[in-house]
């Protein structure tokens, strides 16, 4: 939703537009499928690259994005470059693709007009908390990054991930991402990553 509305603000088919997401838990089928796949944390908690990492946690909700629109007393950013990506293929649902994973924040990078992934301050990774997904994603953006350690006086990229706070709203879950990374521009620092106590050895 919001790659639409940027592209169509952005090519000037409209003046602006707006990017909205909602998921409500109304009938417990989709939770139990999720539940016996393996795919939920037994504990009710998504430890993002954490070493105890079990799985995701369903969550509720909504969020919306003005584009275009110089609303006031808004929290006004500008958006660089947007790219959408299949994750191709995998062996299951939970199995990422760390392949076009990587070619995603390659062709962002390129669209937002920034030299090196080197260069980013912070990412909002998509974080589920599985023990694939956590590590898997983590590989992507070093390879994406083409470092393993920053260099010396660097302090690296801050990656976090919404989820590990307010569990994965799926549809909405890049709305909630979103507010994440406006919420470390306006302050100028990021909240740590909920229930991470010791770093998955793999991320």
């Amino acid at each position: 939703a919001l790659h639409g509305a940027w592209a169509a603000v952005t090519c000037g088919a409209c003046p602006g537009g707006l990017a909205s997401a909602v998921s409500l838990k109304l009938v417990p089928q989709p939770s139990v499928a999720a539940a016996a796949a393996g795919m939920l944390s037994v504990d009710g908690r998504c430890k993002t690259w954490d070493a105890r990492a079990n799985g995701y946690v369903r969550s509720e909700g909504v969020g919306t994005c003005v584009l275009g629109a110089n609303a006031a007393g808004a929290a006004n950013v500008a958006v660089g470059g947007i790219a959408v990506r299949q994750d191709g293929r995998s062996a299951s649902l939970t199995a990422p693709n760390g392949s076009a994973q990587r070619a995603l924040l390659l062709a962002c990078s390129a669209l937002a007009g920034i030299a090196s992934p080197q260069a980013l301050g912070a990412v909002e990774a998509h974080g589920t908390g599985t023990a694939l997904g956590d590590p898997t994603e983590a590989g992507a953006l070093a390879s994406a990054a083409a470092v393993d350690v920053p260099p010396s006086g660097s302090a690296g990229v801050l990656v976090g991930a919404a989820k590990a706070c307010v569990g994965h709203t799926e549809a909405p879950s890049g709305q909630a991402g979103l507010l994440r990374c406006l919420m470390i521009l306006g302050h100028g620092t990021a909240a740590g990553n909920a229930h991470l106590c010791v770093l998955n050895p793999l991320v």
